[in-house]
């Protein structure tokens, strides 16, 4: 046996059921939602978010199954390490509240950070790849570090212990002006400061009042990859890559590796290393300016030597002129004297064969062509004759230069025109009187005979006569007569 069941009186409930504005119903709705969770911590995927004009940011959570809308105000979006992009995976803390004005609810979001580092690491490749392939990881674009610039730029923060070990180590290394540009390294907005940092050097101009750098560093100390992700956003590699300063990146430290080091002309493992790889050690400079300045005088010195040893050979092996010229007139004559002979001789071995040819000929059928080859054989020989003649006056005349040339510079051509050769006791030739002591026995030469001296007192300077007056009289005793 069933029993039924009272019947429910729906419409009596619903008259009973107090009644609310859409206000009403929505605060309630709010207060409930705000009570019940308050402060909690979501996992999902970013979807669509939205960077409003007033600074907030809007934006989805989602996984396989649902979709929770959140929001980031503007301070908090200020604080965040890295911006929220599409197909990130987060985990969100924050207050669920709703928004009346959609009937939705949402959270609001206080922090936000990577549902781990597999997946930064993921947009981190993937970030990386689509760089590479717009070339500004190129190693053809990469720039040589200058030597030793006169100026080096730093692009860092300006307090903690990079900046000051920067500037220790180029002062012990290499002191140089150092130029700072105060940035910060983390959190909101680093990216674009030190983006616009390296464009700012960039655009000084060479004697300006703040000179232009010839190399940068990037630096900042080590840190999580979450401390260091401002050096792997887009707009620093672009400006790193876009730099026609060379650069040098040192951002954390050796293990640490960020986008902007691919994009550097140098990367550096510390900050530290940066300025090390940025001047060189001036006093191993100096040691090596020595060095090589001992090597190039050495160098100089034996290359004269061995040019002095070459220039004495030549002069050894230079012939005498004298005897050259003495030689060739001797040849000359020579060639003179067969020359004279020379043509008589042919003339009578001509005949001579002409005689012999005759035999059995008959003499009337040659006489012409021997009277025309006689009257030829004549003519031949005055030309010859004439030819040497003229040959042997152009040697004659040459020889005679030539013996004039010697003659002149002989010295007993000068002994000639009245001068004298003085000799000492050893025989070496005397062309100065300070080597000359009292009591040294002299040899003079003339022109004609040798005379033998000794010197009887010291050496009197060689003066210049005084000036003569009309009158013929010195310029100290002239004087103008009396009128009177």
């Amino acid at each position: 046996m069933v029993s039924e069941l009272p019947q429910r009186d729906i419409n009596s409930e619903i008259s009973n059921s107090p009644q609310f504005s859409v206000s009403e119903l929505s605060a309630a709705l709010k207060r409930t939602v705000e009570g019940a969770f308050g402060y909690v911590r979501v996992r999902g995927e970013i979807s669509q978010p939205k960077v409003a004009g007033s600074g907030h940011c809007y934006l989805r959570l989602k996984d396989e199954n649902a979709v929770l809308d959140g929001v980031i105000w503007r301070g908090t979006m200020a604080k965040l390490s890295f911006a929220p992009e599409e197909g990130l995976e987060v985990i969100v803390s924050g207050r669920l509240t709703t928004y009346p004005g959609r009937s939705t609810y949402q959270i609001v979001v206080e922090s936000l950070e990577l549902a781990g580092e597999g997946a930064l690491l993921k947009l981190l490749e993937e970030r990386r790849k689509k760089l590479h392939s717009e070339g500004l990881f190129d190693e053809k674009r990469k720039q040589k570090i200058p030597y030793l610039p006169e100026v080096i730029g730093v692009v860092t923060s300006p307090t903690g212990a990079v900046i000051r070990d920067i500037i220790h180590r180029i002062k012990d290394r290499f002191p140089c002006r150092v130029l700072v540009w105060p940035v910060r390294v983390q959190g909101k907005g680093a990216a674009e400061e030190v983006a616009a940092a390296i464009e700012g050097f960039n655009d000084l101009v060479d004697g300006g009042t703040i000179p232009r750098p010839g190399l940068l560093i990037v630096a900042r100390g080590g840190g999580s990859l979450e401390d260091l992700w401002a050096f792997n956003e887009e707009i620093i590699v672009r400006a790193v890559a876009a730099s026609g300063i060379p650069l040098i990146s040192a951002v954390g430290h050796e293990v640490d590796t960020t986008l902007i080091d691919f994009a550097s002309d140098v990367r550096a493992p510390t900050p530290t290393a940066a300025a090390e790889m940025a001047v060189p050690v001036r006093l191993d400079l100096l040691a090596q300016v020595n060095d090589d300045s001992v090597r190039l005088i050495r160098s100089v010195r034996r290359l004269m030597d061995e040019h002095r040893t070459q220039l004495k050979g030549f002069i050894r092996g230079l012939p005498n002129l004298g005897a050259i010229v003495e030689q060739k007139s001797q040849d000359l004559d020579q060639f003179a004297d067969r020359l004279k002979f020379g043509p008589q001789r042919l003339l009578d071995a001509k005949r001579a064969d002409l005689r012999a040819t005759d035999v059995g000929l008959k003499l009337g059928y040659f006489k012409r062509d021997l009277t025309r080859f006689t009257a030829d054989l004549a003519d031949r020989h005055v030309r010859i004759g004439k030819g040497w003649e003229r040959f042997l006056q152009d040697l004659r005349a040459r020889r005679d230069n030539l013996s004039s040339r010697l003659d002149s510079v002989s010295p007993t051509r000068v002994l000639e025109r009245g001068y004298s050769v003085i000799w000492d006791a050893s025989d070496n030739l005397v062309i100065s009187a300070k080597p000359v002591r009292i009591g040294d026995i002299l040899r003079i030469e003339f022109q004609d005979a040798n005379i033998q001296t000794v010197v009887r007192g010291p050496g009197v300077p060689r003066k210049v006569p005084a000036a003569k007056t009309r009158s013929g009289e010195s310029g100290k005793e002239a004087r103008q007569g009396e009128l009177l």
